[in-house]
């Protein structure tokens, strides 16, 4: 069988691992100590918080049909929140989200789904790949304590696209078209109350301010009952500051978020923040995923279609069905 290294294990790496494990030896390399990438859920104590994703819609038929199953198994279920635009600290549009156009997010948190489907795969923790080299048709991975695996037919990124440049070959045939993929950053603020706040909204877009985003994560299905508020800075004051002290930017963000909702939250019972450098792109003109047949390389991740949920799925569908197609020719012709 091939073999084949995956290296990250967002959405899209386990999409591409799961349709191709029954014809191909999979291994995943995750950096991290868990799966999901930014479909996340930190915890501490009581509160929990799904600090990457926020929810997700399904637009096609084959996202449906990927969801329908998770759905029935209780990993995915319905968040019907009160939404709501906030201008200038002030409410300026609100509706129910229902079933007549469902958002979607994970039970019991975000981090569930990739859990979910990451059942019966070789995943090794804590491993950064920092660099590949290729010896007599295979390709081995070298981790930062200069560990050395392999080797492997193929070799398959699903990392944000400035980590993929920085350790896949220059040499690939889209290495240049990657290159000019430019991610956003975002700051994700977890604040954990012993008291419930009384918010006219669950979730809210926020116009015109350095946040963006603010939700009550406890208001989404089968969460417990401590009350935990997430924010998001907008993307363009994350890149901005991403590289600040994080206690000055979660203090900044407190006052912030206070003032837009008009409620003092810089005494939270639990504070924490965390800094996606490579959070959400926008739509791309080009391809789903990326391949060098002749290098046995390819790339897959949202960043090759739009930031997003769907768009991590629909790039590891389309690359691991491109690899069998792929692998099928080999068979044919004995390579």
């Amino acid at each position: 069988m091939t073999d084949i290294a995956i290296i990250g294990a967002g959405l899209s790496a386990l999409t591409a691992a799961n349709i191709l494990k029954a014809d191909a030896n999979i291994c995943i390399y995750e950096k991290s100590k868990g799966v999901s990438g930014r479909m996340s859920t930190r915890r501490a104590g009581p509160y929990e918080f799904d600090h990457g994703a926020q929810y997700f819609k399904a637009k096609s038929l084959a996202f449906e049909n990927f969801i329908s199953p998770l759905i029935a198994q209780g990993v995915i279920g319905r968040w019907d929140a009160r939404f709501a635009e906030i201008e200038k600290s002030e409410i300026i549009n609100q509706l129910n989200w229902d079933e007549g156009s469902p958002h979607y997010v994970g039970i019991p948190g975000m981090s569930a789904i990739g859990e979910y489907l990451s059942r019966g795969l070789t995943v090794n923790f804590n491993t950064r790949i920092g660099s590949l080299k290729k010896s007599r048709d295979k390709w081995y991975l070298i981790d930062d304590s200069g560990n050395e695996v392999g080797g492997y037919d193929w070799v398959v990124s699903a990392l944000p696209a400035q980590q993929a440049i920085d350790l896949l070959p220059k040499s690939l045939i889209f290495y240049q078209e990657i290159r000019s993929v430019k991610m956003k950053a975002c700051f994700a603020l977890m604040l954990g109350f012993g008291e419930y706040i009384p918010l006219d909204f669950d979730a809210a877009n926020v116009i015109g301010e350095d946040i963006g985003w603010i939700s009550i994560n406890s208001s989404k299905p089968k969460r417990n009952n401590s009350f935990c508020l997430l924010v998001h800075s907008s993307n363009k004051w994350a890149d901005e500051h991403i590289d600040d002290n994080h206690n000055q930017v979660m203090e900044y963000l407190c006052e912030e978020a206070s003032r837009i909702i008009g409620y003092d939250l810089t005494k939270p019972a639990h504070k924490d923040i965390h800094g996606w450098r490579y959070a959400n792109v926008e739509k791309q003109e080009g391809q789903s995923h990326f391949i060098d047949q002749d290098q046995k390389v390819a790339a897959c991740g949202d960043w090759c279609i739009q930031g997003g949920v769907e768009s991590a799925f629909s790039s590891g569908l389309s690359l691991a069905d491109q690899l069998l197609v792929t692998m099928e020719n080999e068979k044919k012709h004995g390579a």
